[in-house]
């Protein structure tokens, strides 16, 4: 397996990629806090984790608490010795549609400030841990926007803003064994289900379909089609194991060739 004995969290593990990334975690071995805002969500995924076998635990809390996150490491660190991933799925309140010159500064900012802030929080409290214990990988996941994208309002600055925070945590954090990577994907069908409306962006901005999204998506990729959970997944997988210890400060591009990378 490719994380066996491995711990990991996984923040905003009540959505879709994230619910998603927790089963195969712990398909894989790993034994994972999954956190969030919403119990009820969390509590789902951890159930369907437990009927399959593996182990989970929930705990809420919202990202952007500094205190909570941090209070929750140390809680982790107690129970399992320590922390060898830490993934950051949380949703930042993007609004997408609109173009610029339309939008209200707060919908341009929201997601660069909110997903910067729980980056940097989360990113921060493992990254104490993992320099401590000299080991440990940090993952992120946007959706590369920040090579242009239009009608994407502030997601493409928040982006950019991620995909350098990483590079500067497998900078400042490589010497202490700590690797820093990320995903870049974008327009998952999967992620367009009923029950996802009002935490997809997408969705909410465009009212359309999995089917409908899958072929607008594929228009605009190499290979004419969306990006797949499972492939955004089982990648974030690979990036969290010992498989992957010589990659840091970069994203893997897992966005079917909509762009270059």
């Amino acid at each position: 397996m490719l994380l066996e004995d491995k711990t990991a969290i996984v923040y905003g593990a009540g959505g879709a990629i994230g619910g998603a990334v927790a089963r195969v975690f712990a398909a894989e071995g790993a034994t994972v806090f999954l956190a969030g805002r919403t119990r009820q969500h969390l509590e789902a995924v951890a159930a369907g984790i437990g009927r399959a076998g593996g182990r989970a635990e929930v705990a809420v809390l919202d990202a952007l608490d500094e205190q909570a996150v941090d209070d929750q490491v140390r809680s982790v660190v107690d129970r399992a010795g320590g922390v060898d991933i830490s993934l950051n799925l949380v949703s930042r309140g993007d609004v997408q549609g609109i173009p610029l010159v339309q939008m209200t500064t707060a919908d341009f900012l929201r997601p660069v400030t909110a997903g910067l802030t729980a980056n940097f929080v989360t990113a921060r409290a493992a990254g104490r841990q993992m320099a401590e214990q000299g080991s440990g990988v940090i993952l992120a996941l946007d959706s590369g926007s920040a090579h242009g994208s239009p009608m994407m309002g502030g997601t493409g600055p928040a982006d950019a803003a991620i995909d350098t925070l990483i590079r500067n945590l497998a900078t400042e954090l490589g010497p202490y064994g700590v690797r820093a990577a990320g995903v870049w994907t974008a327009g998952v069908p999967e992620t367009f289900a009923p029950e996802y409306a009002g935490r997809n962006p997408l969705l909410d901005a465009t009212g359309l379909g999995p089917e409908q999204i899958d072929e607008i998506i594929g228009g605009l990729s190499v290979l004419k089609r969306a990006p797949r959970l499972a492939e955004v997944v089982a990648t974030l997988a690979f990036l969290a194991s010992d498989g992957a210890a010589s990659i840091t400060g970069t994203f893997v591009n897992v966005t079917a060739g909509i762009f270059s990378s």
